[in-house]
Order: C-alpha cells, then structure tokens, then sequence
C-alpha cells in the first residue's frame, strides 16, 4: 500500500506559486516516502530563511531547504522550509528548471525527515543514489550530473 501524505502548503514568498500547484509538490514527496507522513512545506524569502538557520543551526546564510523533523513513528512529522530566492539563484546557476530544482529539494528534504543524512561519506553516496532513483521515477534528469 502506498503510504498516505497530509500536506500543508504555505507560500510566505509568492514568487513561485505558479511552479508549485499543491498536486505537483504532494507527488514529489509522495515519491520520496516509505512510511504515512504529515509535512508543512512553506516557502520563504531569504530573510526568514536566513533567520531561521542562524537560529536553529548557527549558520548566518539563507540555505536552499531545512528540515525540521518532530518524529518518524508511527507517522513521519516534518516542516520543510524552502527558500525561494535560493532555489531560484541555484537553478540558475545549475542550469536546471525551478521546477526540476524544487522538486530535487523536496525529495531531500523528505528523506531528511525520514532520517536519511549525509554527513559521511557513506550516509552521502546512499542518500544521493536514493535521490537519484526518485528523481528518475518522477521523470526528471539527474539532480547531481553535470
């Protein structure tokens, strides 16, 4: 059975509501879960992106996605705060499509949630080769290649 997925979707910043209809987003994480899950996703601009990572993870930098999990069992809890202006610099940068860096960044943050990491080495090559797999699932190209 596939899992179940409650979503709240909040746009604090607006600029990319037109990319993120409620049905694309809660498809992407859908993707991503192996277990029911209740997620609030909210974009923000760079300042409350920046506010909320220097105060939650001492980092004085606006960052692409945080991943706030409250519990994994029974049922994954999570907010997801995506920063727009970042996700939108990195695309660019990247040359990727919003919609195709939104996406990556919701299944990351996802797994996230789910306890997947990547702060070794191993925990890494596992966590992008899981990403990897989703994002082709969900017909997009590899958010790690070249």
């Amino acid at each position: 059975m596939k899992p179940t997925l409650s979503l709240s979707l909040q746009f604090a910043d607006k600029r990319h509501r037109d990319t993120l209809p409620r049905h694309k987003v809660a498809r992407w994480l859908k993707a991503a879960l192996d277990t029911d899950a209740e997620f609030a996703v909210r974009l923000v601009d760079e300042e409350e992106g920046r506010a909320l990572n220097k105060d939650f993870r001492k980092k004085d930098y606006a960052t692409n996605v945080l991943t706030f999990d409250y519990a994994q069992e029974p049922v994954v809890m999570a907010d997801l705060i995506i920063c727009a202006p970042v996700i939108e610099r990195e695309a660019d940068e990247q040359g990727k499509t919003l919609e195709a860096h939104y996406a990556h960044m919701l299944v990351h943050g996802a797994l996230h949630a789910q306890g997947w990491d990547h702060m070794k080495k191993k925990e890494a090559e596992a966590m992008e080769a899981r990403e990897r797999e989703i994002m082709a699932a969900l017909g997009f190209d590899d958010p790690y290649g070249d």
